[in-house]
């Protein structure tokens, strides 16, 4: 069983530890949120991200403000809207505390407290039991799959869905980490996936793993599918529409695209709090867009291994910088769930079956 190397996030008493993911690669450090304001300022500030683990976070975020103060109507009403504010794409995020609301309202206000935390923790379990039953179903995918020319199966990905985004073994990782237990040799090729710079948290997480993977350029993306170079693309999301239209970190349309232009199958590997039958297809998905210091600056280490934030562009320069992408679900080869792997057109039976 796949046990996280450091918890992404446990709870600390009446307030919440998690592992600050702005100072990684480079540094391991936790954070502790002693306040219903530190939850949300880590969620927007990405210290903690990947739409199951933001799920997670809110839902102890809750937790947090009830241990804090009242835990009448009143303050369950401003604690769902503060976290509510905090990303707007990712519907993980809307669909935890949517279960903490329905939990925690028809009981009493003195009853509160002790529930969100077990409700909480319940939504948290469940997140590592759906991460290895995905990475289990992954599994058959790489099984099937064949490498070219001798080498070892070779898997492309985008942004970071491993176990830093959940409280288990991951979503788009989940079938490396099976296929690495069971001896089946993978390799990675990790996309850098600016201006966040995901893919060095993949990089960083894969090493440590043992998993043999090389780290791209976005742009590289492309030129690599066309020569073959990758056997399948798996990548994660961050809210599904009914339709199969999918949202994942910005750059992933354009791996969808070159994916189907090389005859590469193209997998989206989400739990179901991932979909979103409220939404009927992507144009309706909001996109969160983010500030332009992302893109027009770059954070690193420099030679003495000190952290610095250096400017990427000339003084004045204009950005924008929408943290997300829609993929059409026509690029879509199939969708790895904790329930099995699901193409596009049995989508709307399989989630008529879930909510019924």
């Amino acid at each position: 069983m796949f046990v996280q190397p450091i918890a992404t996030l446990r709870r600390d008493g009446d307030g919440l530890t998690v592992l600050d993911q702005t100072c990684l690669p480079w540094r391991v450090a936790e954070r502790r949120l002693a306040t219903l304001e530190d939850v949300a300022e880590s969620i927007s500030a990405m210290r903690v991200r990947g739409a199951p683990l933001i799920g997670c976070a809110a839902a102890f975020g809750v937790a947090v403000a009830l241990a804090r103060g009242e835990a009448n109507d009143a303050a369950l009403d401003y604690a769902l809207a503060v976290l509510r504010a905090t990303r707007p794409t990712a519907v993980n995020l809307a669909w935890a505390l949517n279960r903490m609301d329905e939990r925690l309202r028809p009981l009493p206000s003195h009853a509160r407290r002790e529930a969100a935390w077990a409700e909480a923790a319940a939504i948290l379990t469940e997140d590592a039991a759906m991460c290895a039953a995905i990475g289990a179903h992954g599994l058959g995918l790489l099984r099937a799959l064949r490498a070219r020319g001798g080498r070892p199966l070779r898997v492309m990905t985008h942004c970071n869905a491993g176990w830093l985004a959940t409280a288990g073994m991951g979503t788009a990782l989940a079938p490396i980490y099976a296929a690495r237990a069971e001896g089946l040799e993978v390799e990675v090729l990790v996309s850098e996936t600016r201006p966040r710079n995901q893919g060095l948290l993949t990089a960083w997480e894969l090493a440590a793993a043992g998993v043999k993977y090389t780290l791209m350029a976005d742009n590289a993306a492309g030129l690599l599918l066309m020569r073959g170079e990758a056997d399948a693309v798996i990548v994660g999301a961050d809210r599904i529409a009914a339709n199969g239209d999918t949202a994942n970190k910005v750059g992933t349309y354009l791996k969808a695209l070159a994916a189907r232009a090389a005859g590469v199958p193209f997998y989206v590997a989400a739990p179901l709090s991932t979909f979103d039958p409220g939404t009927a297809c992507g144009e309706a998905i909001p996109v969160e867009e983010r500030a332009a210091e992302e893109v027009l600056f770059i954070d690193g280490l420099d030679e003495e291994g000190c952290p610095r934030r250096l400017s990427l562009a000339p003084k004045d320069a204009r950005a924008v910088n929408p943290a997300f992408d829609v993929t059409p679900a026509a690029l879509v080869s199939g969708f790895i769930t904790e329930r099995g792997v699901i193409g596009v057109d049995g989508l709307a039976d399989f989630l008529r079956g879930v909510q019924a």
